[in-house]
């Protein structure tokens, strides 16, 4: 099995014009970036646009990675940030709910009062997200759907690992208030097993 070529070297290679080692790049991280932009701005179009106008920049510039700040994948997050932030800016106003595809992949053997509820709690747990402010929202995202560290996320955010808890408990916070109908005895989100 060929060892693990990291970041570093593919992004050497790619910057000489290596075209190969530039898709393996962008196949190696297209779909957290992607995941990330996604569920900033809630379109697929603009998560689409984004996603590419990061690795565009990262080719024409791969100078502008610097690996003693952080990981490529870092780099990355912030670069996705960046852009989705200056869209944020471009447009003046964040993406309404209405413009969001809520496209669910549900088994067809669940019944369907079950897979109803299930369909309305998922879109009330978009909606909860979509109405904490950016740098809360950000803050979750990253560290519940894309797993990021603490530490990760910092750098990503240009922020202190403290600024970071506190956007992280706020965003919660206010998830479990708007989302609160939806919460059992313990705080957790109930769901409904499948029938």
């Amino acid at each position: 099995m060929p060892e693990r070529i990291t970041d570093e070297l593919l992004l050497e290679r790619a910057e000489g014009g290596d075209q190969a080692a530039f898709v393996r790049l962008y196949e190696r991280h297209k779909d957290p970036i992607f995941r990330f932009a996604y569920r900033l701005l809630g379109s697929a179009e603009l998560a689409e646009d984004i996603a590419h106008n990061c690795f565009l920049s990262l080719i024409r510039k791969p100078r502008n990675f610097e690996p003693r700040k952080g990981t490529l994948r870092s780099y990355l997050y912030s670069a996705t940030r960046n852009l989705a932030f200056k869209h944020f800016r471009d447009v003046g106003r964040e993406t309404a709910l209405d413009d969001i595809s809520h496209e669910l992949a549900i088994s067809d053997r669940e019944q369907p009062l079950p897979r109803l509820l299930n369909e309305e709690l998922s879109l009330k747990v978009r909606e909860a997200v979509f109405t904490l402010p950016p740098l809360q929202r950000e803050a979750l995202i990253l560290f519940e759907y894309e797993e990021l560290s603490l530490s990760e996320i910092a750098t990503v955010v240009g922020a202190d690992v403290g600024a970071v808890k506190a956007r992280l408990y706020r965003a919660r916070e206010q998830l479990r208030s708007t989302l609160r109908p939806y919460l059992n005895t313990s705080g957790e989100i109930v769901t409904l097993e499948k029938a």
